[in-house]
């Protein structure tokens, strides 16, 4: 583990150890037994609170696949040679980055249905908003990774006579994937912290979680601060996670 990765744990613990009565000029009296594991009350909320993990996780993973697939048939479309796909990656492309996130979510899961009358459950509002705008991003990323592979390497599949989707698929994609896989795994990490902005339309994730235990105990600061905690080792674990598969990508044979 790094250091800086061990310095932002440390600096965690103590925030969470409290130091005695500290705050805003030594006046704040600090309240961790609705987070104390040993008092009755403390484990029922930390159970609440962690509960959200899963959630957070399942959203998360679930946006990034359907993006990274959406991201992908977006960059094939805007690398051929036909001009009205090409128009379209462009135009999804800058309308999706473009658009705010939590516009683009309160607009799906309020305004779709009564436009269209297309209402989607909290979870799929906000897989689907997720997964749109991170699509966006994720074509920008494969389209740099196609665009990296050499055009001899093309040249050398149509010399074996391979087909151009069996040139993509055996030659052109796994040299583009060694090359995105890091950005690939920022873009993770990203999508992970946005899925706390699904927690305005009610869904059950880790900030909607401290946001209800907040109504009833009032403790902003102690359980925002556990909140911070939560978020740091996750995205903490998946950047290590990110990492590890960056290495065992150089190591394997090209």
């Amino acid at each position: 583990m790094s250091r800086l990765r061990t310095g932002a744990l440390a600096a965690a613990c103590a925030l969470l150890a409290g130091c005695g009565a500290g705050g805003a000029g030594g006046n704040y009296a600090w309240g961790w037994y609705v987070l104390d594991p040993f008092h009755p009350k403390g484990g029922s909320n930390l159970a609440f609170l962690l509960s959200g993990a899963g959630a957070t996780l399942v959203i998360s993973v679930g946006a990034l696949s359907v993006s990274v697939m959406a991201g992908a048939l977006l960059a094939v479309a805007g690398l051929s040679g036909n001009r009205v796909l090409r128009w379209l990656n462009r135009t999804y492309v800058e309308v999706f980055r473009a658009i705010p996130l939590l516009v683009l979510l309160l607009w799906i899961y309020y305004g779709l249905p009564t436009l269209l009358g297309i209402a989607f459950p909290v979870f799929w509002a906000g897989l689907v908003t997720l997964a749109l705008s991170d699509a966006a991003f994720e074509a920008e990323i494969f389209r740099a990774g196609l665009q990296s592979v050499p055009k001899g390497q093309r040249e050398a599949a149509d010399t074996l006579g391979l087909s151009r989707w069996h040139a993509f698929r055996h030659i052109v994609l796994p040299q583009a994937l060694r090359h995105i896989a890091p950005a690939l795994g920022n873009q993770f990490v990203y999508v992970l912290k946005m899925s706390s902005l699904v927690s305005v339309i009610g869904f059950q994730e880790l900030t909607r979680r401290a946001n209800e235990l907040n109504v009833t105990e009032y403790r902003p600061l102690e359980i925002y601060s556990f909140l911070v905690v939560e978020y740091l080792v996750l995205v903490l674990a998946a950047s290590w996670a990110v990492r590890r598969l960056e290495r065992r990508l150089a190591a394997a044979p090209h």
